[in-house]
């Protein structure tokens, strides 16, 4: 039988990208975001909703429930990002980081929790290598990835008798739409975005930025059992070394 993936935030860079991973590995993919109108390349079902919510979590859940039958990886990949420094970051700001980053994953995790139950499966948090280096001006972010570590690490510890494994991708620089917006906040010399660019992949050990397809077949090797079964509470970092140089250096 054909295993099913919801992916949330499936209109972002990242999400697009991992959507069409696990559909050219065989997966039927649901996708969710609250942007964009219409599926992007490879969701076979697309909802448009807001996962914060909690009535449109609970019609989500719902309607997999009775279309697709089965769960078989949850992939937490919405996020947003309000890049300025905490004080100027009004409550607004930091309640829809809070809600988007974190508040839909447990929203997500407890709704989709009878389908995965039913067979075992795998969530898949997309968190940041900002929950454990960080930079100024993008603390709310910060804080709410750093978040979804601590609770990537207690799920898995609660539902393991249920063998559902639940594991963070902590994507570094990669090259999409929020990391451009990102650049902005000044913490890279530039002039222009192909400057900022170059002058962030000059901070990784690689060289580069990284690809959205990478991050994806990095959430597809943790959300398959046949890949990954004795993988669970952990964050997998995919940042080209960026995190395993010192600042000093």
């Amino acid at each position: 039988m054909q295993r099913v993936v919801l992916i949330t935030g499936v209109a972002g860079g990242i999400g697009r990208a991992t959507a069409q991973v696990f559909a050219e590995a065989g997966w039927r993919v649901v996708g969710v975001d609250r942007g964009a109108d219409a599926a992007p390349e490879g969701v076979a079902r697309y909802i448009r909703a807001d996962i914060a919510d909690i009535a449109a979590s609970q019609a989500i859940f719902a309607e997999v429930t009775s279309e697709e039958g089965r769960l078989d990886a949850l992939v937490n990949n919405a996020g947003v990002q309000v890049a300025k420094p905490l004080v100027e970051t009004t409550p607004e700001e930091w309640d829809t980081v809070m809600g988007s980053n974190l508040r839909s994953v447990y929203l997500a995790i407890r709704h989709a929790h009878p389908l995965l139950r039913a067979q075992g499966g795998a969530i898949v948090n997309v968190s940041s290598v900002h929950a454990v280096a960080t930079s100024a001006n993008i603390a709310a972010y910060a804080a709410s990835k750093g978040a979804l570590s601590a609770l990537t690490r207690a799920v898995a510890i609660e539902l393991a008798r249920e063998r559902i494994r639940v594991n963070a991708v902590l994507p570094g620089a990669v090259d999409t739409p929020m990391l451009h917006a990102g650049l902005m906040r000044g913490h890279v010399a530039g002039a222009n975005l192909e400057e900022l660019m170059g002058a962030l992949a000059a901070r990784t050990v690689m060289g580069r930025i990284g690809h959205p397809r990478e991050i994806g077949r990095a959430i597809l090797f943790l959300a398959d059992e046949t890949l990954s079964s004795f993988i669970t509470g952990q964050e997998l970092v995919v940042d080209g070394g960026a995190t395993a140089r010192l600042s000093t250096e």
